[in-house]
């Protein structure tokens, strides 16, 4: 089902990341939720958030199953642990804000975790340390403590993936972080990639890969199109 506006869930990668803010990813300030879209593909980035186009998939189903329970918001004391699901988070300093889908109070500091339906192999998995990392970003100066961890949970197998939030991970959150607001300030979509990552994208119906990513191909077909000596030879066999 296709539509516009602002729906319930997201994807492309398989899971729905975060509910799309679309006002505040249309202003400076960036939505969490676009910094994996982004590092997973520019273009489904600058779809979501400046064309506000929306497709549910079977993955993006399967993701909004598994993200119910987080998504309630509801705290509990799990083996003497506070546990905070649904956390909204922000940083000022980075003109950052989304939410978290769960946040464990530990005593040494606070750990996010961000849930994912299936399990990610080590490229998809990277794309998901991001918005973790940004998470942390968050967490770090609203809280002032710091956030060295944190963990992808996978809804499908009832696993974890720790995730060390170490100075190349931070710094490539950083950098996408001010991607993705020049991306959306200059409100002008990337070219599309046409490769493997489109197969399970949400958006592909929208984003026509296969069509739009073959420009040799279509600029070929122009220069035959608009080419004289064709033009010529056309109205000959006509003729």
């Amino acid at each position: 089902m296709a539509a516009t506006g602002q729906p319930d869930a997201v994807g492309g990668l398989g899971d729905p990341v975060a509910q799309p803010d679309w006002e505040g990813a249309l202003g400076d300030e960036v939505t969490i939720s676009a910094l994996e879209h982004y590092s997973y593909c520019p273009r489904q980035c600058a779809l979501i958030y400046i064309e506000q186009v929306y497709r549910d998939n079977l993955y993006t189903v399967r993701g909004n199953i598994a993200h119910r329970r987080v998504d309630t918001g509801v705290e509990t004391i799990e083996d003497g642990v506070r546990v905070v699901r649904s956390l909204p988070l922000w940083s000022e300093r980075l003109r950052l804000s989304g939410k978290a889908d769960v946040v464990e109070m530990r005593p040494e500091g606070p750990y996010p975790v961000e849930f994912k339906y299936a399990g990610k192999g080590p490229s998809e998995a990277s794309h998901a340390a991001v918005q973790l990392c940004a998470q942390a970003l968050c967490l770090e100066e609203m809280l002032g403590r710091p956030v060295p961890r944190g963990a992808l949970y996978t809804h499908a197998t009832r696993t974890r993936r720790e995730v060390a939030l170490d100075a190349p991970l931070r710094e490539r959150t950083l950098s996408i972080i001010e991607a993705v607001r020049a991306l959306l300030g200059g409100e002008a979509l990337p070219p599309p990639v046409n490769d493997a990552r489109c197969r399970r994208c949400s958006l592909a119906d929208e984003c026509l890969p296969a069509v739009l990513g073959g420009r040799g191909r279509l600029r070929g077909l122009q220069g035959a199109l608009y080419d004289p000596a064709t033009m010529e030879e056309g109205a000959e066999e006509e003729a």
